[in-house]
């Protein structure tokens, strides 16, 4: 669980505040609920014989002896505030962000509170939604620039009976070579063997290439939901890998899943993966409701960005303005700084306090990443006015009135 230095920040806010905007872009709107919930809550979500329920979610009983869990994924808590506010009665289009916790072995861009946005569509079954939430994540890449680094996989698991069929024929396949099967996959042959798919064993890959393919036992209705958002992806310009191994690690999956992965960080990872859930809200006692959705992690995203487009970072966090002089100008400097920041909110001021000589001054103004120098020394304090350096650029420094700075400031 890692700290969030200062210089860190300014590129997550960056990137929150791209997303947001284009979450709002597409009418989704914001929902805020606990990171605490009862633990029965993601076991009957996530599924009992997960990964994340087995091995990786932090719970704990409280006082009252109830069962407590921080929350490892926000799907479920979002489907039960939605449900518990009244929401489903019509479409929702939501998005959530926050820390998210799983006790997992820490990796690059994968910690053990992480953060992620997370997207969920409420009342629509069509492809057309599926195929909207593509589209605006594609965008997130394009705005960020680093859609050439990211690539997108897709796949449908189909309805339940087409599962079930498959969970049939893959059971019987993996017992006849279940020598070959590590421990995992042997204790997930008896309780999920859908997730032997999503092993990550390298001595398991040939095994698992040539067991049954889910695609062979879809039916008829999921068939033609997967080829239409085919189409719509295909009108979209929207590129994309159909990937039968694809089965993502959440119970709640079905019909459409998808991953948007990279190589950019070293071995190929998830930057962002999601699907529909149509019975879900059912099954945590809701109405019968199709949803949608996606969760995109923070950590990698930003990782991702600062090695495929370093330059979208750059300048982050520096001032625009540095303000010093004399220690008799300190009131002065101070009351500029209040009124520039009133007049010009969108500019980055620091007011230099304490001592210093202007020597040790100029340094923290070039530390800070200011492009100008706003300086009052003796002769400006007593006329009033103001020097003006560009500390990024050569040039004359200018002396100007109160009222001709703040135009000039205005101006540029």
């Amino acid at each position: 669980m890692n700290d969030l230095l200062p210089h860190q920040s300014p590129h997550w806010q960056l990137v929150e505040e791209y997303i947001r905007a284009t979450l709002a872009s597409y009418g989704y709107a914001e929902i805020r609920f606990p990171i605490l919930e009862s633990t029965a809550l993601f076991s009957r979500s996530i599924g009992e014989v997960t990964d994340i329920v087995e091995k990786e979610m932090y719970s704990f009983e409280d006082r009252n002896g109830d069962s407590l869990t921080l929350r490892p994924e926000g799907t479920a808590g979002c489907v039960r505030a939605a449900i518990q506010g009244s929401l489903l009665d019509r479409p929702q289009r939501l998005w959530y962000q926050g820390p998210m916790f799983r006790h997992e072995r820490p990796q690059k861009g994968r910690l053990r509170q992480f953060h992620q946005f997370g997207v969920e569509a409420f009342g629509l079954e069509g492809p057309d939604i599926d195929a909207e939430i593509l589209a605006m994540t594609a965008s997130f890449w394009r705005k960020l620039g680093i859609g050439s680094a990211v690539s997108l996989e897709i796949n449908s698991l189909g309805s339940p009976s087409s599962r079930h069929a498959h969970k049939q024929a893959l059971v019987s396949y993996f017992e006849e070579r279940a020598d070959l099967l590590d421990a995992d996959s042997q204790r997930r042959l008896q309780t999920n063997p859908l997730r032997i798919l999503d092993s990550k064993n390298p001595d398991m890959q040939q095994l698992i290439e040539v067991a049954p393919q889910l695609t062979d036992f879809l039916d008829d209705e999921s068939k033609q939901h997967f080829a239409e958002l085919q189409s719509l992806l295909n009108d979209l310009n929207i590129s994309y890998r159909v990937n039968p191994r694809l089965v993502r690690g959440l119970d709640y999956y079905g019909r459409t899943v998808f991953e948007w992965v990279t190589e950019a960080l070293g071995a190929q990872g998830t930057v962002c993966g999601g699907g529909r859930y149509d019975a879900l809200v059912e099954q945590l006692g809701g109405p019968d409701v199709p949803a949608c959705g996606f969760g995109l992690g923070i950590e990698r995203l930003v990782l991702l960005i600062e090695a495929v487009n370093p330059k979208f970072f750059a300048g982050l966090g520096d001032a625009d303005i540095y303000i010093l002089g004399v220690p008799e100008a300190q009131s002065v400097n101070l009351r500029l700084a209040e009124q520039i920041r009133f007049e010009l909110p969108h500019l980055k001021v620091v007011c230099h306090c304490g001592k210093g000589s202007f020597k040790s001054q100029f340094k923290k103004a070039d530390k800070s990443g200011a492009k100008l120098a706003l300086i009052c020394g003796e002769s400006e304090l007593s006329s009033s006015s103001w020097g003006v350096k560009n500390l990024r650029e050569e040039g004359e420094q200018q002396t100007l009135q109160t009222t001709e700075l703040i135009a000039m400031l205005r101006s540029l």
